[in-house]
């Protein structure tokens, strides 16, 4: 029960629903998912850290840097159906398709240069 509630709760959020179908076309940088959202780093690291601890997204660090991608086969089944639910309930919505237009852009950009904006 408590991997269904932690799933509900990740899927609860519009920002976590966008970050989450931004993945679908493959592994994102945090910082390409701050560009794509439009949130401060840390907004979208807390909504990133929510997504992990439900098993929907896997994280891989290289360096200082934060890469994400959808959760793969060998994630619990809730998981590989909540991923499944989600990917075909809001493809069809304006802001997802919205997003995937502006991930085009934000894809084709150096992290480095997409970190620039939040370096302190």
């Amino acid at each position: 029960m408590r991997q269904v509630l932690a799933i509900a709760r990740a899927i609860g959020d519009e920002s976590r629903c966008r970050a989450l179908l931004a993945l679908r076309e493959g592994e994102l940088c945090l910082c390409q998912i701050v560009g794509l959202l439009g949130l401060s780093p840390s907004t979208v690291s807390r909504h990133m850290d929510v997504l992990q601890q439900a098993g929907l997204v896997e994280l891989r660090k290289e360096g200082r840097w934060h890469y994400f991608r959808l959760a793969g086969h060998r994630a619990a089944p809730a998981v590989r159906r909540a991923i499944r639910w989600v990917l075909e309930s809001l493809r069809d919505e304006p802001v997802v398709i919205g997003d995937a237009a502006k991930l085009c852009c934000v894809r084709r950009k150096d992290p480095r240069e997409l970190s620039v904006c939040y370096r302190s």
